[in-house]
């Protein structure tokens, strides 16, 4: 199901955002869309396994 977000960012780089969009052949929606999908992927939480020292 997809859901309308009001977002506030400075216009030039709305603007550029658009421009990148357009060559690349995609919505501004779908670059958005799938950057937090890749910053809220579980896959990308770092695990450290930690020695008894530290």
């Amino acid at each position: 199901m997809n859901t309308k977000l009001t977002l506030t960012i400075e216009k030039t780089i709305i603007e550029k955002a658009k421009k990148y969009a357009k060559v690349n052949g995609r919505s501004l929606s779908d670059m958005v869309e799938n950057y937090l999908k890749a910053i809220t992927k579980e896959d990308n939480v770092v695990s450290v396994d930690l020695t008894p020292i530290v």
